[in-house]
């Protein structure tokens, strides 16, 4: 079957699969296992992948590359987003082992290639500053990005949970657009709503890729039952599928980025990408979390 490549964080992109609880999934640590899976994927029309190389200390990019190596016709239309700029407290290889950011421009450019590598691919689609670093000198990454941009080893580039003011600073002093901010965002977590950060959002036109958007997966001890049965009646959704129509209505159409590779799982979240909330439902949902009405 001939899929078409699609560019872009679009609509037509209602999905990110992450890969960051790999190894959550024993089964798929083998690479004819997760190259079925990742065809399975393909076959449902998604196609975006992300990673960071500190999951799975680095193990769940060289997993996804091994899989990507054993079977390479499925290299030609995964598309993967990857994020590097943090150091773990157990990979701090100096005296004080401490959790910390590194967004020196060496440093950078050696885990974009790094990535490359690991993950058996010849163009990371999307590449992200995993964490805004006060350390950064923005010239200098801002090189070490557009170069990768110009030699074709990063389609293009974002930044993961910046605040507005930090991913302007960026934006403003490279010649490459930004493409998305990836942040936390769910039923959850709705304080980005109200603080400006949506509307931030949408003034410098940055896709908003959610992470965490089933907000742990445990939605139905944050919401009374009888209001999450209603809801499941009406809508024909479970917990899942709540989670994701909620998110997937607000204005930008933010992108899920889902943690979970259970197919049922994504199957009810593709489910909640189709389907709209009635306007009142959705305020209950975000009442019913808070545990308060909106002013």
């Amino acid at each position: 079957m001939e899929r078409a490549r699609a560019t872009g964080l679009t609509p037509e992109a209602p999905l990110i699969l992450g890969m960051m609880r790999l190894h959550d999934y024993p089964e798929l640590t083998r690479p004819s296992k997760l190259a079925e899976w990742i065809a399975a994927r393909l076959d449902e029309g998604l196609n975006l992948f992300d990673h960071a190389d500190i999951y799975g200390g680095g193990e769940c990019e060289r997993l996804f590359g091994d899989a990507l190596r054993a079977h390479p016709n499925l290299a030609r239309e995964a598309r993967v987003i990857t994020k590097a700029g943090i150091v773990a407290a157990n990979q701090d290889r100096s005296p004080w082992q401490v959790k910390h950011y590194r967004t020196e421009a060496g440093y950078l450019e050696t885990a974009i290639d790094r990535a490359l590598a690991a993950l058996a691919i010849e163009q990371i689609d999307t590449f992200l500053i995993h964490r805004p670093d006060p350390l950064m000198q923005v010239d200098d990454v801002a090189r070490v990005l557009e170069n990768a941009a110009s030699a074709g080893k990063v389609r293009q580039i974002g930044v993961s949970n910046f605040l507005p003011e930090q991913w302007r600073w960026l934006a403003g002093n490279t010649g490459l657009p930004l493409a998305c901010n990836q942040s936390e965002l769910s039923l959850a977590h709705t304080g980005p709503l109200f603080d400006g950060t949506l509307e931030a959002h949408l003034a410098d036109e940055l896709r908003w890729l959610a992470w965490s958007p089933l907000g742990g997966g445990n939605l139905a001890g944050r919401i009374p039952l009888d209001i999450l049965n209603r809801a499941r009646e009406e809508t024909g959704l479970d917990e899942t599928g709540l989670a994701i129509a909620w998110l997937h209505q607000i204005p930008g159409s933010p992108v899920p980025v889902l943690g979970s590779m259970n197919p049922g799982r994504i199957q009810s979240a593709l489910q909640g990408i189709r389907s709209t909330l009635p306007r009142p439902l959705w305020y209950r949902l975000l009442e019913s979390v808070r545990n308060q009405a909106v002013a």
